[in-house]
Order: structure tokens, then C-alpha cells, then sequence
């Protein structure tokens, strides 16, 4: 076990420490932020509010690194030194007490000894090679006449979208999901451009048009406040994990890729990234701008959070991807925000937004 001492690093320091593989850099900074650029490598350290509630400034070590192997490593004391970074702050008097960082130097300092603090604003200004660069989201335009496009389903199936103009092209959410609308999901050769290998139907009456060639998973809810649409989400969220490990793409949608998938894909974000449902909006929406699910189902949602973040929570010990998390298997997502984040507003702002909804099939 190495000795402590917090200090100060410079960023020539810290690349010599980056490239020599000697470092392990814990991110504090949010969902959001860490996803729009980082040092390549890092860590994105998150604790939720009841995590930080309970906790009262003892957060564990498993809660900085759910990678066994990385704590295993951090324990046997062989890394050199342990970044801390937020924002910007250069000394350990600028942040609160109660902030991500300064939680994350307290464990470090009862159970890992070691704990250097910089700011990662500095950094990726001095040293932008080592860190990722944002990239506009990826998503894709083909010609919008389905009667006229190559592997497109019977141009009939236009009944069933929502006005073309109304529809960009399906977005990347993640590497291996996609959010689109009923118009796409017809589109086999917008489908076999993406890579798509599965879909996630959700919705009781827009048709499966490519069963030969797709894997489908059919989720009958109706964009309405009666509808129960969190009771699909654990099911949903393991139908993505299980076409993503075997390599696949998933395609969700609804009629219009507005209201019921956008809301599979936000509970997909929460379970698998533990954020919360602010972040993931803003998230997904900085992709596919037109989202907005229900109220009901923002509704839903916000319990999902709670249900998510809780530690210990019964909902997560009985999910194979919380598991999967406890047993220390993490996926980092790079996938940048191409749009500002409007930090003015509140935090439930997108409550505020008029409701889009679609008819029936």
C-alpha cells in the first residue's frame, strides 16, 4: 500500500503518467459531460443522489470502480498515481463537500492511499490527442419515397408513419441502438445500411415487416396515460444486451419515434449507465430532438429511476445486467453531445414541452 499525498498535477505529468500506463483516472464530472469528451482510458465516476444521501461522505470503493480487476489492481498499489478530475478546479478548496470528487478522495483515502486531484478542463486543453473528440451523433439519410426505394416494404405501410418531413432518419443512440419511427422500421435498406439485426416493435398494431430477415421483439403498448409501459422495460432492456453481446444492432420504434421508443430507449440508458432520467433525456434528445414521451410514461420513468440508483435495490438484484455491473463487467460509451447543454434551465424542463403525440396505426 502506497503512502497518500494529495497534490496538484501538471499535465505534463499526467501525460507521462497516461502514456506509461501508470495512472488510473477517475472522471467526476457528469453523465453528459463525460460523454462529450474525456481522457481516453477514464473512469466516469457517478453517484446518485440517494447513494450520496445514504452514504453520508463514506462512499465505498465499489461504488467509484465497479470493476473488480480495476479495485484489485487499485488495492495492490499498482498504479503510480490516481487522477481526480472535475471540471476545473484547481485546488481541494474550490469543490463542495459533498461533490463527486471530493466523496471519491475520501474513499480513496481510507482504502486505496493515494489520490491526486487536477482538473480535467486543463488537460484535455494541453493534451487534446489524449483525449476523446466530440463528433456529431451518427445517423442516416436515404431518399424518403418508399414506393420507389430498393428492399422497402409495400409503400401502403405509409399509413402507418408519420409525416416524412417530420422524420430525419434514424439516430445512434449507442453503437448498437438505433430509435426511429414505423416509416424506418419499413425501410429494410435503411435497416441493412445501419447494420441492424433485431428490432424492438413497441406497438400493438404497426406490422413486422422483415420477420425473414430480423430478429423482432414486440412490445403492444399504445402512446397513452392508461398504458403500463414499465413493466417492458427489464425485458426490453435484456433483448438489447442479448443482440449487443451477440454483435447485433436493435432498431426501437414506434409509430413515430416519438413517445413510446424514445421511452425504452431512456430506460435502457438508466439501467445500463445508472444515470438519471435528466441526464438520459437530454442525452437521447440531443439525437433525436423530437422525443417526448407522455406524461404517464415520464412518470413511469422517474419511478424507474428510483428503482435504478437505489443501492441494493430488490429490482436491481433480480436484473441480469445489474449483475452483470455487481460483478464488476462496465461498458464506457463514447458517444459525444453535439448540441449545448442549456445548464439555465431546470432540470425537469422537458416536463414543460408540449406533449407529441401520434394516432393509432
Amino acid at each position: 500500500m502506497v503512502n497518500m499525498q494529495v497534490c496538484a498535477l501538471d499535465c505534463e505529468t499526467l501525460r507521462g503518467l497516461l502514456e506509461s500506463g501508470a495512472a488510473l483516472v477517475l472522471d467526476c464530472r457528469s453523465f453528459l459531460a463525460f460523454n462529450a469528451s474525456h481522457v481516453v482510458g477514464s473512469c466516469n465516476v457517478r453517484l446518485s443522489s440517494i447513494v450520496r444521501r445514504r452514504a453520508k461522505g463514506a462512499v465505498g470503493l465499489e461504488h467509484l470502480l465497479p470493476n473488480e480487476e480495476a479495485r484489485a489492481r487499485l488495492r495492490q498499489g499498482r498504479y503510480r498515481a490516481v487522477v481526480l478530475l472535475d471540471e476545473r478546479s484547481a485546488d481541494l478548496e474550490a469543490p463542495k463537500r459533498d461533490s463527486t470528487l471530493l466523496l471519491a478522495l475520501h474513499a480513496l483515502a481510507r482504502e486505496a492511499r493515494q489520490a491526486p486531484p487536477r482538473g480535467y478542463d486543463a488537460f484535455s486543453s494541453l493534451c487534446p490527442e489524449l483525449c476523446t473528440k466530440p463528433s456529431a451523433p451518427k445517423g442516416l439519410t436515404l431518399p424518403l419515397s418508399s414506393s420507389n426505394a430498393p428492399g422497402s416494404a409495400d409503400s401502403n405501410c405509409s399509413s402507418c408513419g408519420t409525416p416524412l418531413y417530420d422524420q430525419g432518419g434514424p439516430v445512434e443512440i449507442l453503437p448498437f441502438l438505433y430509435l426511429g419511427s414505423a416509416y424506418h422500421a419499413s425501410r429494410k435498406d435503411m435497416l441493412d445500411a445501419l447494420g441492424i439485426t433485431a428490432l424492438i416493435n413497441v406497438s400493438a398494431n404497426c406490422p413486422n415487416h422483415f420477420e425473414g430477415h430480423y430478429q423482432y421483439k414486440s412490445i403492444p403498448v399504445e402512446d397513452s396515460h392508461k398504458a403500463d409501459i414499465s413493466c417492458w422495460f427489464n425485458e426490453a432492456i435484456d433483448f438489447i444486451d442479448s443482440v449487443k453481446n451477440d454483435g447485433g444492432r436493435v432498431f426501437v420504434h414506434c409509430q413515430a419515434g416519438i413517445s413510446r421508443s424514445a421511452t425504452i430507449c431512456l430506460a435502457y440508458l438508466m439501467r445500463t449507465n445508472r444515470v438519471k432520467l435528466d441526464e438520459a433525456f437530454e442525452f437521447v434528445k440531443q439525437r433525436r430532438s423530437i422525443i417526448s414521451p407522455n406524461f404517464s410514461f415520464m412518470g413511469q420513468l422517474l419511478q424507474f429511476e428510483s428503482q435504478v440508483l437505489a443501492p441494493n435495490c430488490s429490482a436491481e438484484a433480480g436484473s441480469p445486467a445489474m449483475s452483470a455491473l455487481d460483478r464488476g463487467t462496465t461498458t464506457v460509451f463514447n458517444f459525444p453531445v453535439s448540441i449545448p447543454v442549456h445548464t439555465s434551465t431546470s432540470a425537469l424542463s422537458y416536463l414543460q414541452s408540449p406533449i407529441t403525440t401520434s394516432p393509432s396505426c
